[in-house]
């Protein structure tokens, strides 16, 4: 058996890992998988960085960063697979929800460009009359929450950088800073989401899956020099986690997913709660009760594939919010953070369905589609952002052409 150490932050999104050691997934690929547990991603990048865990549950901007050497200075991390798609949202507080319909009231089912306007008027009129700036909290400086967060901002008409307060709180304690009015809003992770919703303190305002239909979200993690010393504990590693992941994306297994990940070692928190995220039930709009479609998503429709054009969407954002300059290199490297070919190792000769290319047009679906693949069974799902915008990894100065610095 191989011994390896994995960390993770209490999120739902952390169910490969979780699954992979409880169900014997792990145990069957010959690994002996131990599991810990951390409250910030900063200090599990920390463990991850000087060798304390040997793999990671990890936001997916985290290993393109790492490998551009921007941040904190870490050891480059590899992302071998994503581990889940969509599963954030952008929720307010109260206070916050009620004067934003005073200043810009909203039509039953407004779409998430009217809502990012409403927003954006309510912070223009609160500057306007002389109001204290509002604080936004996000996860982590390089998180698809920060982009999210800072997208729907810009579309309101708002720098993220110079209109309001963006902050940085570890998931656990987001709800609790919004309770204590540290802060009129965030972007978390599910179930987070929901435990600001059960505490009676926040409106979700809108999902990601709404913002971007099927954006990425967490990367399964190892230190480059690890993966490239030898690929034999990574693809069992990716092995045991994509079986998990099926195993969470499949709804007859919700129930017994929600309980594992509840346990004290995990989330510790009601089931009932981790069930919801699963099934979506997080209302955005009074007019409907049904649940968000594909609220959080594992590995159907090709999402545990690490697509090396989700890599360079994040490195765009970075660009564009200033994290670091534009050059083809960076580019190139932002690319090679993302390890298709250890997860096409992995699944070689195995008759699971990998699709013919590394890198995709996002954005550009409508509605699923058939796509190339080994089998020819590959379907991708609809993939739009809300404001019809596609990004061509292949030009990136081309997709930031078609934003202001703040719209």
């Amino acid at each position: 058996m191989i011994a390896v150490r994995a960390g993770f932050i209490p999120l739902v999104d952390s169910a490969g890992l979780v699954l992979a050691a409880e169900l014997g997934f792990a145990e069957a690929e010959g690994l002996d998988l131990s599991l810990t547990r951390e409250a910030s991603w900063a200090a599990l990048a920390d463990k991850l960085a000087v060798g304390a865990i040997d793999a990671a549950h990890l936001l997916a901007p985290m290993a393109v960063a790492s490998k551009l050497g921007i941040g904190n200075a870490k050891p480059a991390i590899s992302a071998l697979m994503s581990m889940s798609t969509n599963g954030n949202a952008i929720s307010l507080s109260h206070s916050l929800y009620e004067e934003m319909l005073a200043v810009s009231p909203l039509a039953p089912g407004a779409g998430v460009a009217d809502k990012a306007r409403a927003l954006g008027a309510t912070i223009r009129a609160r500057e306007a009359a002389g109001g204290p700036r509002l604080t936004f909290a996000v996860v982590h400086p390089f998180s698809p929450h920060n982009y999210e967060l800072r997208y729907i901002l810009a579309t309101g008409g708002v720098d993220p950088d110079l209109d309001v307060d963006l902050v940085v709180v570890p998931p656990p304690y987001i709800v609790e800073h919004l309770e204590k009015g540290l802060i009129d809003g965030f972007c978390v992770g599910a179930p987070w989401t929901l435990v600001g919703l059960r505490e009676g303190v926040s409106r979700v305002l809108m999902t990601k899956s709404q913002i971007w239909r099927f954006g990425p979200e967490k990367v399964l993690g190892m230190r480059e020099s690890d993966v490239e010393a030898g690929h034999e504990t990574a693809v069992r590693l990716v092995r045991a986690v994509k079986q998990a992941l099926e195993f969470a994306d499949e709804p007859a297994n919700r129930a017994k997913v929600a309980s594992i990940l509840a346990a004290e070692d995990y989330l510790d928190l009601d089931p009932g709660v981790i069930g919801r995220a699963l099934e979506g039930g997080v209302p955005v709009d009074e007019a409907s009760d049904r649940p968000v479609e594909d609220f959080i998503v594992f590995d159907r429709f090709g999402s545990s594939f690490p697509w090396r054009s989700h890599a360079l969407w994040f490195y765009s954002q970075m660009v564009r919010w200033r994290q670091i300059e534009h050059s083809p290199a960076a580019a190139r490297l932002a690319a090679d953070a993302y390890r298709p070919d250890i997860y096409r190792k992995a699944f070689e000769n195995s008759g699971v369905t990998l699709p013919s290319a590394n890198s995709k047009l996002e954005g550009a679906l409508g509605a699923a589609a058939p796509a190339g693949s080994t089998t020819g069974r590959l379907t991708l799902a609809g993939d739009g952002f809300f404001d019809g915008r596609v990004f061509d990894p292949n030009d990136v100065p081309g997709y930031l052409a078609g934003f202001s610095r703040s719209v």
